[in-house]
């Protein structure tokens, strides 16, 4: 079955396509992003606007990411530190 079937057997495809290319987004978002970083010349001010906020939301996404992984090196340091410490 391919992967852009659903399974009922329905065409389930991304629903967003590119009005400047062949490109084809499962998320109105990341179309934002391509037509910011791939067409930003052909933008209109709205699709502008669009690309803006995905990015910002994208940003703040990596941040949270970051942040999270950050915690979790921080714990494991500190769990392997105190396995060794109790098994001296």
């Amino acid at each position: 079955m391919p992967a852009d079937d659903a399974p009922d057997g329905t065409d389930a495809g991304p629903p967003y396509d590119c009005p400047y290319c062949d490109g084809r987004f499962h998320r109105e978002s990341y179309l934002s992003l391509h037509r910011g970083q791939e067409h930003p010349d052909a933008l209109t001010d709205a699709e502008r606007a669009a690309f803006e906020a995905a990015r910002e939301e994208e940003e703040e996404q990596l941040r949270l990411f970051r942040l999270q992984a950050l915690a979790a090196l921080v714990f494991i340091y500190f769990g392997f530190l105190l396995v060794y410490a109790f098994s001296l």
